[in-house]
């Protein structure tokens, strides 16, 4: 799922979609009342990466780096948007790190 600069819907937009269709984030201790994580701040979201599938809040900005819808696309392609494991990223942690220090 690329993300272009002529793409009509809004970044926040095309990430309330991606968490809808990726979690079930329902009204559980811990979540707001939209079923979103409070330990989230506003402007991030959360994926999970490796193995280990360690969680990672990360800002909406990542959203526009090539790299990381490169991986957004693969991640659709080997678990889909439709499940209730949380947005799970399918690359090496050390690599995901090194995506986010650029």
């Amino acid at each position: 799922m690329a993300i272009k600069k002529s793409n009509k819907l809004s970044q926040a937009t095309v990430l309330k979609q991606i968490v809808k269709r990726c979690s079930s984030l329902g009204k559980k201790q811990g979540y707001d009342e939209e079923g979103l994580p409070m330990d989230v701040p506003k402007g991030h979201f959360v994926v999970y990466v490796g193995v280990n599938r360690s969680r990672y809040i990360v800002p909406i900005s990542l959203l526009t780096n090539p790299e990381f819808q490169n991986l957004l696309q693969r991640a659709e392609e080997e678990f889909g948007f439709d499940h209730d494991m949380g947005l799970t990223i399918p690359c090496e942690e050390v690599v995901f790190q090194s995506l986010l220090v650029e």
